[in-house]
């Protein structure tokens, strides 16, 4: 039987965590969108500490990766987690990793204290969003996601000045 553990990024890993966003880009249809680079990487995960990483592992190889950040509900008054990537590669799926990745997640967040874990699922992944939905998560249908681009960011603050 395969051995399961989950190991913490470390600086060295940065290149392997990129092969993974590219990973789950190619997976969403959306690897045109992917602007992370070994640089921006380093940059915010390891100089400013805004996300983590573990790595999925059987036997002593990385088979995917959960990227998580720490944000902060004013409603919860305290921090919840949210997961910024889950993704396992093809052949390791069924497996019940994704499960144990959950129970892991969840421990990080009780140990902090977390009042929440969020995430989003693109629309036609529909076996993911049943997974979710195995695990008790709701979707929030009631709250649509809104976003500002770089240029638009860069656009509204120089509107201000």
């Amino acid at each position: 039987m395969a051995k399961f553990t989950f190991r913490k990024a470390e600086e060295k890993d940065i290149p392997e965590i990129l092969y993974f966003i590219h990973q789950i880009a190619v997976y969403e249809k959306l690897e045109n969108q992917v602007k992370a680079s070994e640089a921006s990487l380093h940059k915010w995960m390891f100089e400013r500490k805004v996300a983590e990483c573990l790595f999925l592992v059987e036997d002593g190889k990385d088979i995917g990766y959960a990227l998580y950040f720490f944000n902060f509900s004013t409603f919860e008054g305290r921090g919840g987690l949210y997961l910024e990537d889950l993704y396992i590669l093809p052949e390791y799926r069924h497996k019940g990793y994704g499960k144990k990745t959950f129970h892991k997640l969840a421990s990080i967040a009780k140990e902090n204290g977390c009042g929440r874990m969020e995430w989003v699922c693109i629309d036609w992944n529909t076996p993911s969003q049943k997974f979710y939905e195995s695990l008790g998560a709701k979707a929030k249908k009631e709250w649509i996601l809104y976003r500002l681009e770089e240029k638009d960011i860069e656009r509204i603050a120089e509107e201000e000045n």
